[in-house]
C-alpha cells in the first residue's frame, strides 16, 4: 500500500486531538472461556498480533507532506513492529473468584485508564490490549483506533479481522486479475468532464454554505442540560457499561412504530432524566442536545472504503418530559424531521463542511473548531453495527462488545450502542472528574428500558 493523502475529515480528526482530548475510538470485547482447552494468554497475544499485522491498514502511519500545504498522508511504516501495538495487561488479583461482575468492574476500570492515553503519533495510530485475570475465566480485548483511521463502520471492518470467523477469509489471497487493455485517452479532461467537475464543485460549495448557515443559527452561547454535561474537560476517562434486552426494544418498536434506534435514543433521554433526578438536579428547562452520527456510506457499499464518511443529526433529548411514551414520541418525530431533511443538511452535518475546507484550515483551525463543539451539542450518541453472526477468538465465544466514542473538547459524556446476539450493549465514556457516578447512569438506562416497556404494554 503506497502513500495516500488524508481525506479532509480525517485530517480534521487528526488535528483536533490534544493530550487531554485523545481522538480515538474504542471497543471492549468480552470473551467467555472456551468450551475446550484454554488457549492461554501467550497464545492469545500471539494470535492477536498475527491477525492485526495481517490488516494492511494497521501498518500505516501519518506523516506530514509538503503539498498540499498543511496536509498529511498515510504511508507504510518501514519499521512496523506489531509488538509496539499489542500488549497484555493483567487485572489485579483481589482474591475473588474469576469472572462475573468482579471481572467486568476491574476490566472497565482498567480500560478507562488505558483510554485516557493518546496514541503515539510516530506509529500507526492503534493499540490492542489483552485484559485477563488470574486463574483463567473470561478475558477482554480493548481495541483503540484513531478516528482519523476509521469511522464506526470502518472500525468494525478493521477490528473484525481478529475474529475466528472473519480472519481466515481476510487472510486468503486471490490471484490478481489480468488488467484489460485500455484505449489511449487524452490527459486533459474534455468539455463534458470540465462541466461536470465544475457543477459538482458548485453543488459542494452550495451545500457547505447551507451547512455553515445552519451551524451559526444552531450555535448557543450557553450549553444546556445537566450541570455535569457542562463541566470542563479534565483529560481523565471513566467507563461504564449497560446491557439491554433486544427483544424488549423490539416489542416497544412494534407497539409504537418508528425504529429501534428511536427507542434507544428515548431510553438514553429517560436514563439522563433519572440520573439527573438522583443527583438532585432539575430536568426542567432547556433539554440537552445530542449529536447523532450518520454514516454517508451507501447501502451495500464497501465498509472498507478509505476515509471517514460521516454526517450527523442534532436531536434535543426530551429529559424534561416525565412520560416515557411522550419522550419516545418526541424523539421519533424529531428523527423523522431529520431524516426528511437528509444527512447533508442542517447544523448536524458539520462533517460535510469539514470536507470542503483546505488542509491548512484544519491544521490551524482545529483548536477553535474543537472549542466550538460545546456550543453545538452536549452529548454524543452513536450506534455502531456489528456482524449478525456469532463471533469468537481462538474458540472463545464473544459474549459482549461495548463500543466507546471519543469526547470532544468541552464534552463530558459520549454514549455508544451496538447490538450483538440478544442484547444491546452500551458503552458510556465520561470525563472522570465530571462524572464520577457514571455507573449510576448505566443502571438508569436498564431501569428506563424496563419502565418504557411496562408503560407501552400497559397502554395496549
Amino acid at each position: 500500500m503506497g502513500t495516500e493523502l488524508l481525506a479532509p475529515l480525517d485530517l480534521a480528526f487528526w488535528h483536533l486531538e490534544s493530550a487531554a482530548h485523545p481522538m480515538h475510538l474504542g471497543a471492549l470485547a468480552v470473551f467467555a472461556p472456551p468450551p475446550g482447552a484454554d488457549p492461554g494468554p501467550d497464545a492469545l497475544l500471539e494470535l492477536l498480533g498475527a491477525r492485526a499485522a495481517a490488516v494492511p491498514r494497521l501498518r500505516m502511519r501519518v506523516r506530514d507532506v509538503l503539498l498540499p500545504v498543511g496536509g498529511a498522508a498515510w504511508s507504510a511504516d518501514p519499521d512496523f513492529d506489531v509488538h509496539h501495538h499489542v500488549r497484555r495487561v493483567r487485572l489485579p488479583d483481589d482474591g475473588t473468584a474469576p469472572g462475573g461482575a468482579d471481572f467486568m468492574e476491574a476490566a472497565t476500570r482498567l480500560a478507562g485508564e488505558l483510554m485516557e492515553r493518546p496514541l503515539p503519533r510516530g506509529l500507526p495510530p492503534w493499540e490492542m490490549y489483552l485484559l485477563d485475570g488470574p486463574g483463567g475465566g473470561p478475558f477482554a480485548v480493548l481495541v483503540k483506533l484513531h478516528h482519523a483511521l476509521a469511522d464506526g463502520m470502518r472500525a468494525v471492518a478493521i477490528g473484525a479481522g481478529i475474529f475466528d470467523q472473519i480472519a481466515p477469509a481476510t487472510a486468503r489471497t486471490r490471484p490478481a486479475a489480468r488488467p484489460r487493455p485500455v484505449p489511449p485517452r487524452s490527459l486533459m479532461p474534455g468539455p463534458r468532464q470540465v462541466a461536470g467537475l465544475a457543477l459538482g464543485r458548485i453543488e459542494d460549495l452550495g451545500r457547505a454554505f447551507g451547512v455553515g448557515a445552519s451551524l451559526v443559527r444552531a450555535g448557543r452561547l450557553d450549553p444546556r442540560g445537566a450541570p455535569a454535561l457542562r463541566a470542563g474537560s479534565s483529560g481523565t476517562r471513566r467507563l461504564a457499561t449497560a446491557d439491554l434486552d433486544l427483544e424488549a426494544v423490539r416489542r416497544v418498536r412494534r407497539a409504537t412504530g418508528g425504529t429501534g434506534n428511536d427507542v434507544l435514543l428515548a431510553v438514553v433521554a429517560g436514563a439522563l432524566r433519572r440520573w439527573m433526578l438522583e443527583r438532585g438536579e432539575s430536568p426542567r428547562g432547556d433539554d440537552p442536545r445530542a449529536l447523532v452520527p450518520v454514516s454517508r456510506r451507501r447501502p451495500g457499499g464497501a465498509a472498507t472504503a478509505t476515509g471517514n464518511q460521516l454526517s450527523a443529526y442534532l436531536l434535543g433529548l426530551p429529559v424534561s418530559e416525565p412520560d416515557p411514551r411522550e419522550r419516545l414520541r418526541a424523539v421519533r418525530e424529531a428523527m423523522d424531521r431529520n431524516k426528511a431533511a437528509g444527512p447533508l443538511r442542517g447544523a448536524g452535518a458539520v462533517a460535510v463542511l469539514a470536507d470542503q475546507l483546505p488542509p491548512l484550515a484544519h491544521r490551524f483551525g482545529a483548536p477553535l473548531a474543537g472549542s466550538a463543539a460545546r456550543m453545538l451539542f452536549d452529548v454524543l450518541v452513536t450506534s455502531v453495527p456489528l456482524p449478525r453472526s456469532r463471533l469468537s477468538l481462538a474458540g472463545c465465544p464473544l459474549s459482549a462488545l461495548y463500543p466507546m466514542a471519543p469526547l470532544a473538547r468541552g464534552q463530558s459524556l459520549a454514549v455508544a450502542l451496538t447490538t450483538y446476539g440478544s442484547r444491546v450493549h452500551i458503552g458510556l465514556v465520561g470525563d472522570g472528574k465530571a462524572l464520577p457516578d457514571l455507573e449510576q447512569l448505566a443502571r438508569c438506562a436498564d431501569e428506563e428500558m424496563a419502565a418504557l416497556l411496562a408503560e407501552v404494554e400497559e397502554s395496549q
